[in-house]
């Protein structure tokens, strides 16, 4: 491993408060949504006003009759959207300047449509529903810790996204509001995306990146086989073996950053949960040779990293 230069560092330290403020602004802009109006009364009393608040999906809800108290509730909730929006378009432009900065002095080195998927999951309130696990999870690591990993501990054309069936029913009802289906997630992000008809947890692209869906071996109440959605085309996703350890281990957040300079946070599990499964899995003798020596080197620098540089 390397250390990154002090100026990629100072950079990285700028990019990621930016970044944080900007996730703060969109939890506050959550709270403005939609918007407030007053009503005319009906045709006896044409006079009466009554004030209305109206969601993003067009539904709305009468707050009642013009009162002090009603047109104070209008005057906050409109001084409070006028500020988020005014505050979002400011860090937005400052995200840009980072996006151009990470770029030129090569602070990432993420695969953009890593980036672009964490960032959809993030804007369609997914991400809680999920942890990445596997190789992917080095990059948080190493982003966390101020150092670049050796490429052959990072190569892989796959991501692993560890679902929480404990939140299904929360997740179904976030994911109804979004769109149809998760596969229909991920072709928001790139339209080519289709899943594997031999291997239903898996979607792959027309550059043969994939994205595994896995769960818990089947614990307590879950049920089983599970599907992401009602579509025809979507996830089945796949029982993952001791997946449970990850699912319980504390959770471990970073922001990474791709070639192209954009930013998502990630979120996977503790690094010392990592290298203690990466050694269990390098000792299984079912599992292919290639990818147990894969697992012991990640688990060695991981472990460097816990030792060296991460709390």
């Amino acid at each position: 491993m390397q250390e990154i230069s002090p100026a990629i560092a100072r950079q990285y330290i700028d990019a990621v408060a930016t970044f944080e403020a900007w996730e703060e602004a969109q939890q506050e802009a959550v709270q403005v949504r939609g918007g407030m109006y007053w009503h005319a009364g009906p045709p006896s009393a044409p006079e009466a006003r009554y004030l209305v608040r109206t969601t993003p999906a067009g539904a709305e809800t009468s707050l009642g009759p013009q009162t002090s108290e009603n047109q104070a509730i209008y005057d906050r909730f409109m001084q409070r959207k006028r500020e988020s929006a005014e505050r979002m378009a400011g860090l937005k432009a400052a995200l840009d300047q980072h996006r151009r900065l990470n770029r030129a002095l090569r602070v990432g080195r993420v695969d953009p449509l890593v980036i672009a998927l964490l960032a959809r999951l993030a804007d369609t309130q997914l991400s809680p529903h999920f942890r990445v696990v596997g190789t992917h999870a080095l990059y948080a690591y190493e982003a966390a810790a101020g150092v670049r990993l050796d490429s052959d501990a990072l190569a892989t054309r796959d991501i692993d996204l560890l679902w929480d069936t404990r939140k299904r029913i929360q997740f179904a009802t976030q994911l109804a509001r979004v769109d149809s289906s998760m596969l229909g997630v991920l072709k928001k992000v790139d339209s080519s995306f289709r899943m594997r008809q031999s291997q239903k947890y898996t979607a792959v692209n027309k550059d043969g990146f994939e994205v595994d869906i896995i769960r818990r071996e089947r614990a307590e109440d879950d049920p089983h086989p599970i599907k992401l959605s009602d579509e025809d085309d979507d996830f089945w996703v796949a029982q993952a073996r001791r997946a449970n350890v990850l699912l319980d281990a504390p959770e471990f957040s970073a922001v990474i950053v791709a070639t192209n300079g954009t930013m998502a946070r990630m979120n996977t599990v503790a690094p010392i949960t990592f290298v203690a499964f990466k050694r269990w899995l390098a000792a299984q003798r079912d599992r292919d040779a290639l990818k147990r020596r894969r697992d012991e080197l990640q688990a060695d620098a991981v472990q460097r990293l816990v030792d060296g540089y991460l709390p």
